[in-house]
């Protein structure tokens, strides 16, 4: 039962984006699978699905955005939706999101592979940005709160 509910589920993140577990949750049950919140969840988990970036449905982990224009306004919508405030120290730049919010934004900018960009850590609502130097931080805090509309 538990291999046949999630293999529903990948088809249906397939094929439509789904933002919530209630969500899921009622597409299972039209699909004949009583579920609970928690076992969704822990579906969820086990298939190793992430929240996209650009709008925050779920999809298969390591699927990626092949086309740059696509990553980048991915990353705009998700800089504008999740962005709070933004700092920097010399390369290092910090960005606060809401709780549980760091981590789309967060791929959103690794996927677009910005030319100021060395990587990110993402803990819950704080992601670091490691920039090339110290213009590239300052390039890339003026870009991410243009996105953000600070």
């Amino acid at each position: 039962m538990k291999a046949r509910r999630q293999s529903v589920i990948l088809e249906l993140i397939d094929r439509e984006p789904l933002h919530s577990q209630e969500q899921l949750r009622r597409l299972l049950h039209r699909h004949g699978f009583k579920a609970t919140q928690a076992t969704i969840s822990r579906d969820i988990r086990d298939l190793g699905l992430v929240k996209r970036a650009g709008d925050g449905a779920y999809q298969r982990s390591g699927a990626d955005t092949a086309n740059p224009e696509t990553a980048l306004g991915a990353l705009e919508h998700a800089a504008a939706e999740f962005l709070k405030t933004i700092d920097r120290v010399q390369q290092l730049v910090v960005v606060r999101t809401g709780a549980g919010q760091s981590q789309p934004l967060a791929v959103a900018i690794d996927r677009a592979r910005l030319p100021e960009v060395v990587g990110t850590i993402a803990g819950d609502d704080t992601i670091l940005v490691i920039a090339r130097s110290d213009r590239r931080a300052a390039e890339l805090v003026k870009r991410l709160e243009e996105y953000a509309g600070l």
